[in-house]
């Protein structure tokens, strides 16, 4: 009786032994391997850029829109909130969708009383944001803040990626400036 067991038991290292020996599908399970972290990572950078991207497009139109207030152009066309909300967006090129921006411009008594923070900001039922912005361009010599923002949508990422900020799971990303109006700029 020891012998087809035996004649078995060697059939069977054989058998373990060319398998292991077999490299054939070795690539294909090593892309397995590393596929998943791959796009995960790939996935991460891409949202980052693109968030770092918008922030910075932000940053330079908050700059060119503080400048028409600063030098008296949007005074002395006496632009309304929303005509002044559209030239912000006219200055936007891609990422952003204007009915998504939020403009605030208000006037401080000081330079540490310009509030230059991050707003917090309260949605309704429907996703929306229900904040009241201020717009007051000021007069000559008057401390301005403009702050510009944008709730921008996350796409969480694999392995836990994520760059959200607010509650509901999207990015505020908001630009400002503080400056002083020039003195003819009324």
């Amino acid at each position: 009786m020891t012998g087809p067991m035996t004649a078995t038991t060697k059939r069977r290292r054989r058998r373990f032994a060319a398998f292991a020996r077999d490299d054939r599908g070795a690539t294909a399970v090593e892309f397995a391997l590393v596929a998943a972290p791959f796009l995960g990572l790939v996935i991460a950078l891409i949202q980052t850029f693109l968030v770092f991207f918008a922030q910075q497009m932000l940053e330079s139109v908050v700059r060119q829109s503080a400048r028409l207030v600063m030098t008296g152009q949007v005074q002395s066309a006496n632009m309304t909130q929303s005509v002044f909300k559209q030239k912000v967006c006219d200055q936007i090129v891609i990422l952003f969708n204007c009915s998504g921006l939020m403009v605030d411009l208000q006037v401080a008594t000081s330079w540490t009383a310009a509030n230059t923070a991050m707003p917090t900001l309260t949605f309704d039922a429907s996703g929306n944001v229900t904040n009241t912005w201020q717009y007051n361009p000021g007069d000559a010599g008057d401390i301005v803040v403009l702050r510009v923002m944008y709730v921008w949508p996350v796409v969480l990422g694999p392995l836990g990626f994520n760059l959200s900020n607010l509650g509901n799971g999207n990015r505020l990303v908001m630009s400002s400036a503080a400056f002083q109006n020039e003195p003819g700029a009324s």
